[in-house]
């Protein structure tokens, strides 16, 4: 017994030390003055920003570095830094005037130090330099906007139209992209000739010029789906879907409940045809993706041609096919694999990923889906749904 009291007094006389212990590591002494301030700060320009790099006060009681700055007038932003880095990015700025930069050293207690002041010059926004590159021209339907975004940065491509002639805009599609580069179609317009204007926003609201054009949508329709067949030639993917999941769920029109998936067991390059039921002049089409595994991931497809044909070869060959595209699918985002956004999903599953030709196609009535890569998966192919735009010739 008289063991097991002494057990107990040596456990609580330790517990009481591991307890006194952490609290002078946690202790912070608010009589302690302001660490000093930071030195020897060095400005370098960034596309809307600026990175700085400085000296740190000896102190031990310096907790980080805060700046504080004015990205607009009377909005401000604050850039934080630990006591184990000597770099601050400032981000934010829309244009390239110069602007002054506050810093502070912080203390374990909160307690601030008189402020270095650093001017900064922001080299050319991305606002500004991805609208240099952008070019607006009639596309069938609408209008598209094709842009350069070197510096990846996250932007908004605004199309706006005038929908009486009188100068009454309203937003007619909104792009969100963080990739290299771009081509964003806004659509659903009569073909007559309306203007049009295009202006570049990024997250903290900074805005470009806006480039305003009168353009003529070039005409075409939705292809009507009702006739639609699938065409099963000898070389098409023999395997013709996974149970439950055929070819003619290409056009079903009922979204995640109904998509189209070869078998699990096929392998790459594979092919699946489609009889238009009428010969169409295609302008465009549209590949929808399924939402959760097959979204820019698993069997959702990446790389793929689509061929046209008026006389498919009876042997599945490819001797009276011809090459209309070849195709990969944007990632808005331009993340890479295992990263997408909500705008990536929203692109690929909700507004359908949209795909021009490169040249004019000749009129049609069956096409070939040849698959060429998915994002992940070895074989299989899972699209939700597929849809062309175009002009019913026969």
């Amino acid at each position: 017994m008289k063991k097991i009291h002494l057990l107990v007094a040596f456990l609580v006389i330790l517990f009481s030390y591991g307890c006194s212990k952490e609290a002078r590591l946690d202790f912070i002494d608010d009589a302690l003055p302001a660490p000093a301030q930071v030195s020897s700060v060095i400005a370098t320009p960034t596309p809307g920003g600026a990175t700085l790099t400085y000296k740190l006060p000896n102190d031990e009681n310096l907790a980080y570095v805060k700046a504080v700055y004015e990205i607009q007038p009377g909005l401000y932003r604050e850039a934080k830094s630990s006591r184990y880095t000597d770099t601050l990015q400032l981000v934010g700025f829309g244009d390239t005037l110069t602007h002054e930069v506050k810093l502070y050293s912080i203390g374990k207690n909160e307690k601030s130090s008189e402020p270095t002041l650093v001017n900064i010059t922001p080299n050319i926004p991305p606002v500004q330099s991805v609208f240099k590159t952008a070019v607006m021209t009639a596309t069938f339907g609408g209008v598209n906007v094709s842009f350069d975004n070197p510096n990846k940065a996250d932007l908004a491509i605004v199309v706006m139209r005038d929908t009486t002639g009188n100068n009454t805009w309203s937003t007619a599609a909104t792009f969100y992209t963080a990739a290299l580069s771009g081509n964003f179609a806004a659509r659903g317009m009569e073909s007559k000739s309306q203007k049009f204007r295009m202006y570049i926003r990024d997250r903290w609201n900074n805005k470009s010029d806006t480039l305003t054009q009168s353009l003529t949508p070039k005409f075409e329709i939705e292809i009507p789906k009702n006739t639609f067949i699938p065409l099963v030639l000898p070389t098409d993917q023999t395997v013709l879907a996974a149970a439950g999941y055929p070819i003619r769920n290409l056009w079903d029109g009922v979204g995640n409940a109904g998509f189209y998936a070869s078998s699990n067991a096929s392998i790459l390059p594979q092919w699946i045809t489609i009889d238009f039921g009428k010969k169409v002049l295609l302008s465009r089409f549209k590949q929808f993706m399924r939402e959760a595994d097959h979204c820019y991931a698993g069997s959702g497809l990446k790389t793929f041609e689509l061929w046209g044909s008026n006389s498919p070869d009876p042997d599945g060959g490819w001797t009276q096919w011809q090459l209309l595209g070849t195709f990969n699918t944007l990632k808005p985002s331009g993340l890479p694999l295992g990263q997408k956004t909500a705008e990536d999903i929203n692109y690929a599953v909700n507004l359908g990923a949209d795909f021009m030709f490169p040249v004019d196609p000749v009129p049609v009535r069956y096409i070939r889906l040849k698959s060429l890569e998915t994002y992940s998966s070895t074989g299989q192919v899972v699209i939700m749904e597929m849809s062309f735009w175009g002009q019913i010739i026969e």
